[in-house]
Order: structure tokens, then C-alpha cells, then sequence
């Protein structure tokens, strides 16, 4: 006996999808010849799904590029598109090269912070308050 394969020309619709392998079920989705993954896994289990010409009843049977499946009178072909990345890369810009810096006297002075003069400058850009009266405890009001 030899094995004869016949080759036939269909038409099929492609079923885009952007990671493989994928299974059957989910193909039957994407490709929305059944409602929803239920009705999917039904429909391959009860024989209604050709996979490569041959009868599919494993709903999690691995598809790759290429495989044409027959359901309803209808074929479909898995179609890969890899999923493009349009997030512009950051470069962080290189830091300038280092100078080297000579050292007087006076830098070797203990540096003051900004968060001190700003403190500094908060004293000095206060009033002065009046002071309490002697007697009465209360400072003078002034207008």
C-alpha cells in the first residue's frame, strides 16, 4: 500500500496573531467563528475542527505560522506578526569629562549648605520683635 497525498488549493483567511505558539481554542477566537472560549473547546471536541486536513480534538493542540484549520466550511491559516515596539529608547546623556580642580586655603573652609543659608537668610529677613513689658508680660503693639 503507498501513501497518497493530494494536494488542493483553498482559500483561507489569516489569523493574525503576535506570539506562537498558540492554541486552538484561542485561535477559533481571534479568528471569531465561535462566541467564546467555551463554544470554542466544544466545537473541537465534539470533531467539528480539521487541523493540517486531519481531525483535531485537542483544544489545546499547539498552532504555529502556517497551520490551516477547517471549521464550518471555512478555512484559516496562522499568520504571525510580531509585535513592534514604538518606545523610543532613552540615552542618557554622558556626563562631561572631569577637570581637576586645584585646592587653596580657603577651600579647605567647611562648606555651607544651601538648606543653612537659607535659614541664615530667614533670621536676617525677620523683624525684630518688642520687647515684653516689664509689668504686664505683653510686648508693645506697634502700627
Amino acid at each position: 500500500m503507498t501513501d497518497h497525498v493530494t494536494e488542493i488549493e483553498v482559500e483561507a483567511s489569516p489569523i493574525e496573531v503576535d506570539s506562537l505558539p498558540i492554541e486552538l481554542y484561542k485561535a477559533l477566537k481571534i479568528a471569531n467563528v465561535v462566541s467564546g472560549g467555551g463554544e470554542a473547546k466544544f466545537v473541537i471536541s465534539e470533531g467539528y475542527v480539521a487541523v493540517n486536513g486531519e481531525l483535531e480534538q485537542r483544544k489545546r493542540r499547539k498552532l504555529e505560522e502556517g497551520d490551516v484549520i477547517e471549521f464550518n466550511g471555512e478555512f484559516f491559516f496562522i499568520d504571525f506578526q510580531p509585535q513592534v515596539d514604538f518606545t523610543p529608547e532613552y540615552h542618557q546623556p554622558s556626563s562631561p569629562p572631569a577637570v581637576p580642580v586645584r585646592s587653596t586655603e580657603h577651600d579647605l573652609e567647611p562648606a555651607v549648605t544651601s538648606k543653612a543659608k537659607k535659614a541664615t537668610a530667614k533670621k536676617e529677613a525677620k523683624p525684630k520683635r518688642a520687647k515684653r513689658d516689664e509689668n504686664t508680660g505683653r510686648r508693645a503693639i506697634s502700627f
